[in-house]
């Protein structure tokens, strides 16, 4: 193919301001000479000359449209009468803009090809809808297609041409800024990073009465770097308690940096490569100042494909140590007999999830597998799985981007019936993006499965030295001993949040993700307190805060309204009942979360 491209660059050619006629002569339109294209629009077709390679150029001028990719496509399953959602016709979106400026036969052809420009703002908002709303970059596509076009590389390209002018949801500007500025793409704030790592520690050293080092920072010479999913940091601390649970008793060296942990990277979502290349480096940078020997990386297909497969032609860097999947590491560790499991402990039948980045994208198919054999009495495939497994709904960013959350749910039916066939109750995946997805979709065709990950399966698994078997707490110094909570929200990382604290002060929890579901508990369990949710699906928390006021059975249950929408404040205190005797904004932290809810029950 050679590299012919590499030397067009973008020219604003007299043929744009014509009008194409199928088996005709080019002839100019009324309008065409007075036509002038927008700023935006130049800027992305002078970068489209600057982003083609072999790669992108080849899947470009290798489509034969023989449709082989369209029944491929969960959106296509989902939406049968739209066309515009089959995976060649989002390419040819494209591919029309390539054959208009970078291709000989829409120079010379351009009716027979379809070339076509971009002129307007309005174009580039077409193909943001496209590039984003109606594609997961899962690239099961990809691989259905005989002639090897990729269709998600080259889409990757065409999203980052519009962010690198403004042009992208609004979920994608903020995660990338937070990533830019913050250093990590849920904004999560160093002091608070840390302070959970010492929490989760402080923990595993009294569950384990154990005073060593559960969770060392930024420890020189360890064999291993541990690095996470913010959304560990901030909504599932768990899997960073479990993981630390696994390197301790497998005698590692290991430690956790204190900057520079995120391993996910927003860059491989965007299409922009200056933010890959920057996410990347920082951790890379981090784990040479400590001078480690491997980056262990935990559960997260994006992560683990951005940080191992991309991050270093991003950041341009000659990788001096080892980088591996926490899910290779764990198998190790129980084939070496450096942790030893018993599979009993895990009874409830499972199946297991292929993430597209960790399966499609990287090739980790069996390593999950045989490590979940080791750990669970009762595994079940879901069909297809591995390369031919369907997107979680959420993969590409999608969950970041709430205009397209419709969209993305509609498509999650092909998911919803995958799990539905396998007759489990959990399904097992190895990335957070995929918990979030899964638990969408579970929620929303209401299939009452629970999603976990390995690390909790294997954690949950350990055979523990008798010596340090965990001491249970006596009832009476829980300070939630013997009380009731009804926590309703409809997000799965909050339940699991109240959840674990509540638990962890004594408390028996009983959870709801909608307003009757909350309303039907309420007055079946009769609890000491209900947090409560402004903003859900079908009743809203106002609806149901009204309802458990004028309700005889539960007029006198204490409530505490948690919310993330402060502006709907009005919907709770302009009712005519008495207010709740507690109200916090989101986002809330442990301490503030039962120092409230210690007062409400007006406990010491």
């Amino acid at each position: 193919m050679g590299k012919a491209w590499d030397s067009v660059a973008f020219i604003p050619y007299a043929e744009d301001n014509l009008d194409y006629l199928p088996g005709t002569q080019a002839s100019f339109t009324e309008n065409s000479m007075s036509k002038e294209r927008s700023h935006k629009a130049t800027k992305v077709l002078e970068r489209l000359s600057k982003k083609l390679n072999r790669q992108v150029v080849g899947s470009l001028v290798a489509c034969v449209h023989c449709g082989m990719c369209t029944d491929s496509c969960h959106y296509v399953q989902t939406n049968p009468d739209d066309p515009t959602y089959a995976p060649a016709y989002k390419a040819d979106r494209l591919r029309k803009i390539f054959k208009k400026h970078h291709d000989w036969t829409g120079r010379v052809i351009p009716w027979w090809v379809g070339a076509k420009s971009v002129w307007t703002d309005e174009d580039l908002e077409e193909l943001k809808d496209i590039a984003f709303g109606k594609c997961t970059n899962c690239r099961r596509c990809s691989i259905n297609c005989p002639m090897g076009v990729d269709f998600a590389t080259f889409n990757r390209m065409t999203r980052g041409l519009l962010v690198s002018v403004g042009v992208m949801p609004e979920g994608v500007s903020v995660v990338s800024k937070d990533q830019w500025e913050i250093g990590n793409q849920m904004g999560v704030l160093k002091e608070d990073y840390v302070d959970t790592l010492e929490w989760m520690a402080e923990e595993l050293q009294g569950e384990l009465e154990d005073d060593s080092d559960m969770i060392p920072i930024d420890k020189m010479d360890a064999e291993v770097v541990y690095s996470i999913n913010p959304r560990e940091a901030k909504y599932d601390p768990r899997t960073i308690a479990d993981a630390a649970k696994i390197f301790h008793f497998a005698g590692e060296n290991w430690t956790m940096p204190s900057e520079g942990w995120d391993m996910t990277n927003f860059g491989l979502f965007s299409g922009d490569d200056d933010l890959g290349g920057a996410v990347a480096k920082r951790l890379f940078d981090k784990v040479i100042e400590l001078r480690g020997k491997k980056l262990v990386i935990s559960e997260c297909g994006h992560g683990y494909r951005s940080t191992r497969c991309e991050g270093p032609n991003w950041a341009g860097m000659d990788i001096p140590f080892e980088m591996e999947s926490s899910v290779d590491t764990m198998l190790r560790y129980v084939k070496e007999g450096r942790i030893k499991v018993d599979k009993s402990r895990n009874k409830t039948p499972v199946t297991f999830h292929d993430s597209c980045n960790n399966a499609r994208s990287c090739g980790l198919f069996e390593e999950p597998r045989e490590l979940l054999n080791l750990v669970c009495e009762n595994f079940t495939e879901m069909y297809p799985n591995r390369a031919e497994n369907y997107c979680c709904t959420g993969g590409g960013g999608a969950m970041s981007m709430s205009e397209y959350t419709p969209r993305r749910l509609k498509s999650g039916k092909v998911k919803a019936d995958q799990l539905k066939a396998t007759k489990t109750e959990i399904v097992v995946t190895s990335c957070h993006n995929c918990v979030d997805g899964l638990n969408d979709v579970i929620r929303h065709y209401k299939l009452g499965m629970e999603v976990t990950q390995l690390v909790n399966l294997v954690a949950n698994a350990l055979v523990i030295p008798a010596k340090i078997i965990p001491v249970s707490i006596p009832d009476e110094v829980l300070v939630l001993a013997g009380k009731k909570i009804l926590v309703v929200d409809d997000e799965p990382d909050i339940l699991t949040f109240f959840s674990t604290v509540f638990e962890d002060n004594g408390a028996t929890v009983f959870t709801a993700t909608d307003g009757d579901e909350a309303i039907k508990l309420a007055m079946a369990e009769k609890p000491d307190l209900v947090t409560l949710d402004i903003s859900m699906p079908g009743k809203d928390g106002g609806k149901v805060f009204e309802e458990l006021r004028t309700n005889a059975e539960t007029s006198t249950v204490k409530v505490c309204i948690i919310t993330g929408r402060p502006e709907l404040r009005k919907l709770i205190y302009d009712r005519k009942v008495q207010p709740p005797e507690g109200y916090l904004d989101k986002p809330v932290d442990e301490d503030t979360l039962m120092l409230n809810v210690r007062k409400v029950l007006e406990l010491a």
